[in-house]
């Protein structure tokens, strides 16, 4: 049965001594006819939830409420991650920072006492605050957590479902162990709608619900199992294994294919991916049907006119473009993500907005809300302007893009990416490989790698420029960090799939060739006129220096 617009879901109200005891409906707060002088807050992050997905943008998907939000509220149509990853994205929406700054580098152990969490200023500044789900940062411990009032978390990734493998799953209520008793996204809405009952409105909140799904291994809840029986995905056009798709990417994206995170060897297993797109699909209806219940509650506590409820995915996902799955490149369909923020007595219903934006921006973009100045050394922009104005002359635009290479998923290299609104260069770092070059304009998939064309040169310098100095931190330095190895990590490849992939053909030179010596000139349009481009070097007699 749906559990759009009813409260009908179990909750675990606790006692003083941790246990769990009668299940109750969240109650509504008492009404007050003030209108609070700040806006409350309610910031719902998804996992891996890719720009797309949600029913409005994808035929596939059946979201009423995510529609109703992006038809009635503000989208942002150019929203990004600077790491698409889950603990580095983390740190930088709660820090306002990019990763080379918070230091929140991978899914590793790391100490992140050290950082400050823009909930701690909206605290300070009087605002009620709770987190619920999950945390998955630092030591991946569930702790509570500075800025935080209230809090509800699990260890690492947590579970589905309360019992797995006879295993109790476990949640932690305010430093308390309580055992999970639902489907966890709905035990999540559950917490928060409870936590909600006991605001004081003659205060302000912020609500940060951080869902686990749609993070893999994707199970949807039991009402959801039968959905999209005659809807099965397929597979996008650049996932198809030819001469068209190899063309012009990297050597580590050909072999990807055929390893832990491609589609040929997906997980070391014989994955149906399309399949696997479907059960996504199914597990983001209960995240749909948890939105429903926030603003249903909103208008029955008759907190909608002060209240902003915000949208966004941690990081998108790959099913098969370019022939890989998961994250961590830096394609589009693993860097941008879903950001809509719904408040229609607030906002102009209906407001598209193409500015690059990214989670950066969401830490100042809530403070400025709160009325709150943005501390200097936040790296992100408030949106507010974007959506006030309509317009921002002063907006970026350009966004750069981090990851560093991980010892336990070493298929994929590190990079870095500069995004504007027309293109994206795309560089990696100790690899021998191609960098990438895309006009977003007419190859929205990016698929014609034009790091080579002679008419993009100018492009490509003015990018490699600015993609250098952009990734430096303050003390103008260009960091590589890495955590410490234990194993050989994910290498494995089937040894009956997709082989190794060849240099690329522009690459294989006879001895003595002509543009031999053309790396130790810097690219430039004088550079084409004097060696050739890499495809046609110039004859001897006109190159040679």
């Amino acid at each position: 049965m749906s559990r759009i617009f009813s409260f009908s879901g179990a909750f675990a109200a606790m006692s003083v001594s941790g246990c769990a005891t009668e299940l109750a409906s969240p109650p509504l707060p008492e009404q007050h006819d003030h209108a609070a002088a700040s806006p409350n807050i309610i910031f719902v992050l998804t996992d891996d939830q890719r720009y797309d997905a949600i029913g409005a943008l994808d035929p596939n998907i059946d979201t009423p409420v995510m529609d109703k939000m992006l038809n009635e509220g503000v989208h942002f149509e150019n929203a990004f991650v600077t790491t698409s990853l889950c603990s580095p994205s983390r740190a930088t929406l709660l820090t306002g920072q990019y990763m080379h700054t918070h230091g929140v580098v991978d899914n590793n152990r790391v100490d992140v006492s050290h950082l400050e969490f823009f909930p701690e200023r909206l605290q300070m500044a009087g605002y009620q605050t709770a987190f619920i789900g999950k945390w998955h940062m630092g030591a991946h411990g569930d702790d509570p957590q500075p800025g935080f009032d209230h809090w509800v978390s699990f260890k690492g990734q947590g579970h589905y479902r309360p019992i797995n493998n006879g295993n109790q799953s476990w949640l932690n209520v305010n430093g308390a162990r309580v055992p999970q008793t639902d489907y966890i996204t709905d035990e999540l809405t559950d917490y928060a709608l409870n936590w909600l009952g006991t605001v004081d409105q003659d205060q302000p909140f912020l609500l940060y619900l951080s869902h686990k799904a749609v993070h893999a291994d994707f199970i949807p809840a039991e009402r959801h199992q039968e959905l999209y029986a005659d809807r099965l995905p397929d597979l996008p056009a650049s996932g198809l294994d030819t001469p068209a798709n190899r063309d012009g990417k990297p050597l580590w994206v050909q072999n990807q294919r055929n390893s832990w995170h491609g589609i040929d060897f997906p997980y070391h297993s014989d994955l149906d991916v399309r399949e696997y797109r479907r059960e996504y699909n199914r597990s983001l209806s209960a995240v749909d049907d948890s939105l429903g219940e926030l603003l249903t509650w909103l208008d029955q506590a008759g907190l909608s006119e002060n209240t902003i409820v915000v949208l966004m995915g941690d990081n998108g996902f790959m099913f098969g473009e370019h022939g890989l799955i998961d994250k961590r490149n830096a394609y589009e369909e693993s860097m941008r993500v879903p950001l809509i923020m719904y408040a229609p007595s607030r906002f102009v219903p209906g407001t598209k907005i193409d500015e690059v934006v990214a989670n950066l921006d969401i830490a100042p973009t809530i403070l400025a809300w709160a009325g709150l100045e943005v501390p200097d050394h936040y790296e992100g922009r408030s949106m507010a302007t974007l959506i006030e104005d309509g317009e921002d002359e002063s907006w970026r635009d350009t966004l750069f893009y981090e990851y560093f290479w991980e010892y336990d998923f070493p298929s994929t290299p590190t990079t870095f990416a500069i995004r504007t609104p027309t293109h994206k260069l795309i560089q990696y770092h100790g690899v021998w490989d191609l960098e990438e070059l895309y006009n977003l304009v007419d190859d929205p998939h990016e698929r014609v790698n034009l790091i080579d064309d002679p008419a993009s040169v100018e492009t490509k310098v003015a990018l490699r420029k600015a993609l250098f100095e952009g990734v430096q931190n303050a003390q103008g330095e260009n960091l590589i960090r890495y955590t410490q190895r234990t194993s050989s990590g994910t290498v494995f490849r089937h040894e009956d799939r997709s082989q190794a992939a060849e240099f690329p053909e522009r690459w294989l030179r006879p001895d003595g060739a002509p543009d031999r010596l053309q790396q130790f000139t810097p690219d430039s349009v004088e550079k084409i006129e004097r060696f050739g481009t890499i495809t046609e070097p110039k004859p001897v007699d006109e190159a040679d220096p």
